[in-house]
């Protein structure tokens, strides 16, 4: 029996995940993506197939402000409350949370409860 790797477990997840989570207008979805060195997550209208907002440890406005990011839970929560700072300017407060076959644990979840904290509804 051959084994299946870590990468293709999250990917048959994820597929398994995005045919209920579904953004329109009203609530988009938080979508997040999770490398070895960053963390991206944006806010996604499916209906029109925009992405409404994003941020990610590679931002250009939270380089300036704390140097380098690595990946980690602190750098993860920053992104959350950036995002979440980002989509309330834009007139969004609820959206649907899109984990991206991660489990929901260490650096994805320090990102949700993050932009929770910030006001964002899911």
């Amino acid at each position: 029996m051959a084994k299946i790797s870590r990468k293709l477990q999250t990917q048959k997840r994820h597929k398994r995940l995005r045919r209920y989570l579904i953004g329109n207008k009203l609530r988009p979805r938080l979508a997040v993506f999770r490398s070895n060195n960053h963390i991206y997550a944006q806010v996604i209208d499916d209906d029109s197939q925009q992405t409404i907002c994003s941020a990610s440890t590679i931002d250009k406005e939270l380089k300036d402000n704390s140097g380098k990011l690595s990946s980690n839970c602190s750098s993860s929560s920053i992104v959350g409350k950036l995002l979440a700072k980002r989509a309330i300017k834009k007139g969004i407060k609820q959206v649907i949370f899109d984990r991206g076959g991660n489990l929901y644990h260490g650096r994805v979840k320090a990102l949700a409860e993050a932009a929770r904290e910030e006001g964002l509804n899911f």
